[in-house]
């Protein structure tokens, strides 16, 4: 019968590449969303200065 604990652990280079994948895409996910409403921010900011300058005149 073989002993056990002799050898390398399975799967353990996959687990880590594929740990550090999934890390990468929700950060990059994390960062889509914060761009986003950024950008959301800057459109509604210029039509509320558009249309403060309009009443203006």
């Amino acid at each position: 019968m073989p002993k056990k604990g002799k050898g390398k652990a399975k799967n353990t280079a996959n687990k880590a590449k594929h740990s550090k994948l999934m890390a990468r895409k929700t950060n990059k996910v994390a960062l889509e969303k914060v761009k986003h409403k950024e950008r959301l921010k800057a459109i509604i900011k210029q039509v509320n200065d558009l249309k403060k300058s309009e009443d203006i005149l």
